[in-house]
């Protein structure tokens, strides 16, 4: 029988001296295999994991699970509340203007004066010395900051306090509309292949504030500081298995319960690739898997204000010149045949893309980013 548990996290009070609470799900393991920590909806319209978590939940009912499993859905309370008319917002802090997504915590500063006192020691030693420091150094950030936190910053820290707590990390995002996609460290490319998701942005080691980067920079900066010193301690390892993923599962402002099951059989493939979970029921999907590098992951923004008819379809390659959009421009029009210019304009790249995403609203002003898209990208798996 799984040891199951519920908490209720405090994260910050709101003006009236209300409560912001984030629930918190655990699953004990039976074994020493690597633990995971999942969490969804830190931006407030970003709701489809949400429904991932509770099919994850109901799977994992009847699986042997052998690693400790953590689950965090309205991970921010604030976010998910922050409603406009019909449509949520909560994608930037209103307070600070800031994204969500880029207030987690790391200092490398603290790197290289762990390694010079870890020569000598074994990789375990390294390993349980190491996450003790970055838990200590997020509970200092919220004990003992005399100059406070920003709300934001109180809900992310807690959040990372429990992330770093675990081997392997997943924060469930989505695009505006989007297709599924994965952000993987570069080293973990092979991890990847064990997701039931088509397209795979490798990331570098390179912290901007996001919880992937937050959970997975600190490991890969020490894999490098031991390095330089001629020092193998292998991140990668089946010994220290540290990775972090952004898992991108679709559009927001919805949640489809049948494609979260789907989702969460793919998060369950690759959990039991890592040895989290002990069955063979989950097994990854057959399909062509493109990848590139996030430095070719370009936005393309609007030439000019108008209406966008989104052409490209997701996940496919689009020959270079082939139409991206078209853009209505109701001002442009003129009943006589021949006009000053042409209500409808067709907008291409000169080169093939892959398009992952595009703009929510049909409604753009000139410099709106319409579409993300993969450039120089690559087949991971056929």
């Amino acid at each position: 029988m799984t040891q199951f548990s519920k908490e209720v996290m405090h994260v910050g009070e709101m003006a009236s001296g209300a409560a912001l609470t984030v629930p918190v799900y655990r699953l004990k393991g039976q074994s020493d295999a690597p633990s995971v920590y999942i969490q969804a909806n830190m931006h407030g319209a970003e709701v489809q994991g949400n429904a991932v978590i509770f099919q994850l939940l109901e799977l994992l009912r009847n699986t042997q699970i052998k690693g400790d499993i953590t689950l965090v859905p309205y991970a921010n309370p604030v976010g998910c509340n922050h409603k406009n008319g019909e449509y949520t917002l909560g994608r930037f802090d209103p307070i600070t203007g800031v994204n969500w997504n880029r207030m987690y915590h790391f200092d490398e500063s603290i790197i290289k004066p762990f390694v010079r006192d870890s020569i000598g020691k074994d990789d375990k030693t390294i390993e349980a010395n190491f996450k003790a420091l970055m838990i200590d150094s997020i509970e200092q950030k919220l004990d003992h900051n005399i100059f406070g936190l920003t709300t934001g910053q109180r809900i992310a820290y807690q959040l990372q306090r429990l992330a770093h707590q675990a081997d392997l990390v997943l924060d469930l995002h989505t695009g505006p509309i989007s297709s599924k996609h994965l952000y993987c460290p570069e080293y973990a490319v092979e991890s990847a292949k064990y997701f039931d998701i088509p397209h795979t942005l490798l990331i570098p080691n390179a912290f901007d504030g996001a919880l992937d980067e937050a959970t997975f920079c600190p490991w890969w900066k020490l894999e490098e500081a031991f390095a330089e010193l001629g020092i193998k301690f292998s991140i990668s390892s089946n010994t220290l298995n540290k990775e972090s993923f952004t898992v991108e599962l679709g559009s927001q402002e919805q949640i489809d319960l049948d494609v979260a099951l789907e989702d969460a059989k793919s998060i369950l493939s690759y959990l039991q690739y890592k040895g989290v979970i002990d069955t063979s029921a989950y097994q990854p999907k057959k399909m062509t898997r493109f990848a590139c590098y996030l430095k070719d992951y370009k936005a393309f923004y609007s030439p000019m204000g108008g209406m966008v008819d989104y052409l490209a379809e997701f996940g496919k390659p689009l020959k270079a010149g082939e139409p991206l959009a078209r853009i209505l421009r109701m001002d442009n029009y003129h009943f006589e045949e021949k006009g000053d210019a042409d209500p409808l304009h067709y907008v291409s790249l000169d080169h093939e893309v892959i398009p992952i995403l595009h703009f929510a609203s049909a409604s753009v002003n000139q410099g709106t980013e319409l579409y993300k898209v993969f450039t120089e990208f690559f087949i991971l798996e056929e």
